[in-house]
């Protein structure tokens, strides 16, 4: 059967704005992760998820007619931001040393898998809400579905103690810390 022009809205491929949204993120990081390698292109998409976690607390923030968040309160925006966007964070620990979450569904869907520079949004978007709100911040990427795990574990140390210092992680500083 020959198909006009017109047939083309009906044709039956998986592209939408989402979709197509994911994939170019996933395409972008990874020709970073080729060309300058992990560590830098993780660097870079470092810089935009800062700027990004600094607009979304400062969103939170308006919404809540506050001038800081407190602890619950970050832990609660961590949580709603990534439900917001379809992730499936939620909160195994929560004390004033850190928020430990867990995480079932990446927001970024399968164009995560093999792309561990695309959770520096998550590292970054967390440390610096955290870490503005609370003045310090250490996130630890401690299990994530990019690298192959079922389920993401984040540690966000809120302490810049011996215990923060002796993980893994990358810190981050508010403008009180």
């Amino acid at each position: 059967m020959t198909r006009s022009s017109n047939d083309i809205p009906m044709a039956e491929i998986d592209l939408d704005r989402d979709g197509f949204m994911r994939t170019l993120i996933r395409e972008l990081s990874g020709t970073l992760e080729d060309v300058v390698g992990l560590e830098d292109a993780s660097g870079f998409i470092s810089i935009v998820g800062t700027k990004i976690g600094e607009s979304i607390g400062q969103s939170y923030r308006n919404a809540l007619s506050v001038e800081k968040l407190s602890r619950g309160q970050v832990a609660a925006v961590l949580v709603d931001l990534k439900r917001r966007i379809e992730g499936e964070f939620y909160i195994i620990e929560e004390s004033d040393d850190r928020i430990v979450l867990g995480n079932k569904a990446c927001p970024f869907g399968d164009k995560v898998l093999g792309r561990p520079s695309m959770c520096m949004m998550t590292s970054n978007v967390f440390g610096s809400i955290a870490a503005e709100n609370l003045g310090y911040a250490k996130v630890e990427l401690e299990r994530t579905i990019a690298a192959g795990h079922q389920e993401c574990r984040v540690v966000v140390h809120l302490k810049h103690d011996e215990a923060a210092r002796e993980e893994d992680g990358r810190e981050y500083f508010g403008s009180q810390g």
